[in-house]
């Protein structure tokens, strides 16, 4: 089963220096029939306006990945960590019993990026801040980040693997997803079509039971994609 979510139909928050749009309930934006898709609780795409971001705040028990797509963010946090995060620079932090952090844009462009919560399989872990260089080679997945040490990337605390493609225009690309693993396609940017259904940027779909899915591009396409267990292990 492959489920289409539009990018329109997302929520909307709109403050002075912020624009997010939620693939699932989020603050103020509650649907008891979309909390999430498995352990993956929070995609937000965000658009954080110049000399703005975030101020200090908390949290516990999430696994949260910061993947920019335009701009250039600073992150601090109460493990110590000062570090820049930009396009190709993947950040994860492990909330485990509590982490205060801020992510501000200091530049003077907007910042361009997707928010990613993962509830982990198991609490009072420590807390950890984690930061990953990555390349992008078209047709190739990149593992960014998963369980399996095997698989590449950073130490996920979930049975899960995150993983980020481009496409160039025409150029097509298989998805190897099992029939006992869950999947969701968070479309960056471009346009083409996933095993026949069009899409466009900001788009997702929410994947069940279904293999070998085909991600076609029409024009020069990004994707970030997420194998997840076909039972929920969130903690």
């Amino acid at each position: 089963m492959i489920e289409y979510r539009k990018a329109s139909d997302r929520f909307e928050s709109r403050i002075d220096w912020l624009d997010s749009r939620h693939s699932f309930s989020f603050g103020h934006h509650y649907d008891p029939s979309n909390l999430g898709f498995g352990p993956l609780r929070v995609v937000n795409e965000d658009w954080i306006d110049a000399r703005s971001g975030f101020p200090t705040h908390s949290h516990r028990e999430m696994e949260i990945l910061t993947y920019v797509i335009a701009g250039t963010l600073s992150h601090r946090d109460s493990e110590g960590s000062d570090d820049a995060v930009r396009p190709g620079r993947l950040q994860l932090m492990h909330a485990g019993t509590g982490i205060a952090h801020s992510e501000i844009n200091h530049g003077d462009e907007t910042v361009h990026l997707l928010q990613i919560w993962i509830e982990p399989d198991r609490k009072g872990t420590a807390p950890a801040y984690e930061m990953l260089d990555y390349a992008l080679s078209p047709g190739v997945p990149t593992v960014l980040a998963s369980s399996d040490a095997e698989a590449g990337g950073l130490p996920l605390r979930q049975d899960a693997t995150v993983s980020a493609l481009q496409l160039e225009a025409q150029q097509s690309f298989t998805w190897p997803l099992s029939a006992n693993r869950r999947g969701w396609i968070q479309v960056v940017s471009g346009a083409g079509e996933v095993s026949s259904l069009p899409f466009e940027a900001g788009d997702a779909f929410a994947i069940d039971e279904t293999e070998g899915l085909e991600l076609k591009a029409s024009r020069d396409a990004e994707f970030v994609l997420f194998e997840l267990p076909q039972n929920d292990t969130r903690a």
